[in-house]
């Protein structure tokens, strides 16, 4: 392990969630780990930072014009990446990892141009080479892998979940939260409201999941087959661009939708146009399910199965809760 500081953005503090332990565990992998959160961590969070190797939470405390940021506005890219930049600047720090997310990519960015940094979107891995930081990631609709040294002093990365397995470090520390001041340059942009939705599934989000079951045109609009194997296997629901604008599902995979990578994908119904592949193709293992045996989606699949999918997704489903129980 080399001398480095990388951070790491918890946002938000007050649950871990497996992509950020993903990135904890890349993260020990290239030099000393601290993670940069946006309001004060419970005890439970920092138990569990400890455990992945944090010795130091940098808490920042953000300020404009002399007013203290506080409630949502904390979470805007703009507040987030002005206080992963003063973070850098205070700790010295080389690296710098986020999740994928939507928010997670714009403050990236944001903080990278402030910091004049490298940044790499969407990595699918971190390493250090000859001195450099080195990124993987699968571009062009999933057709070339490419890898990506920075050639700055800071790197900023995003990295898809299911990059890395999780790995607590060998030995638990005791992490120390240590506030730090940020100042945030005034904003042409003012919060009105900010709703966050609770997801009742219990299913894992959609760009984090290890397991992700979508449903395209060939559901007819009936995604039932579809949520009952992705209960049976744990696993979150997708759907292709056609589905989510027919009104069936509210969130489908794709170039302009989310982009995922778990370690298995199950497609059903999907005919496999690129706008889809795109958000998919870099998945692990990826299996189809069309009633098309000359379906565009089984030139990429690993597994396929020619048949309906409201009679493969029911005997599947039956299959796994049996060999579970």
């Amino acid at each position: 392990m080399t001398n480095r500081t990388v951070l790491v953005l918890l946002d938000p503090a007050t649950e871990v969630r497996t992509s950020v332990l993903e990135l904890l565990t890349i993260a020990r992998g290239l030099g000393r780990v601290e993670a940069v959160a946006l309001e004060a961590p419970t005890v439970e969070v920092l138990a569990q930072l400890g455990a992945y190797g944090v010795e130091t939470v940098r808490q920042a405390q953000p300020a404009r014009d002399g007013a203290s940021v506080s409630g949502d506005e904390r979470h805007l890219p703009a507040v987030v990446a002005a206080g992963l930049a003063a973070a850098v600047r205070l700790t010295d720090a080389d690296v710098v990892l986020l999740p994928t997310s939507f928010a997670a990519k714009e403050a990236a960015a944001l903080a990278a141009h402030e910091l004049g940094a490298g940044l790499v979107i969407d990595a699918a891995s971190v390493r250090e080479q000859g001195g450099r930081i080195v990124a993987g990631k699968r571009v062009f609709a999933g057709s070339w892998d490419t890898e990506c040294a920075v050639t700055t002093d800071v790197a900023v990365v995003t990295v898809r979940a299911n990059s890395a397995v999780a790995q607590p470090a060998a030995a638990a520390v005791e992490p120390v939260t240590e506030g730090f001041a940020v100042e945030v340059a005034p904003s042409p942009v003012k919060l009105l409201s900010r709703e966050v939705k609770s997801d009742t599934s219990g299913r894992p989000p959609l760009d984090q999941a290890a397991v992700v079951v979508a449903g395209g045109r060939g559901t007819d609009g009936d995604f039932g087959p579809v949520e009952d194997l992705a209960d049976a296997l744990g696993a979150a629901v997708g759907a292709s661009r056609d589905a989510a604008f027919e009104g069936w599902w509210d969130t489908y995979v794709g170039q302009t939708g989310v982009t995922v990578a778990p370690r298995v994908y199950i497609g059903a119904g999907i005919s496999g146009a690129p706008h889809h592949r795109g958000g998919m193709q870099a998945s692990q293992v990826i299996i189809a399910v069309n009633s098309d045996p000359e379906a565009p989606i089984f030139e990429i699949c690993d597994f396929a199965v020619v048949g309906r999918l409201a009679d493969v997704l029911p005997q599947a489903a039956a299959e796994i809760r049996k060999h579970k129980g």
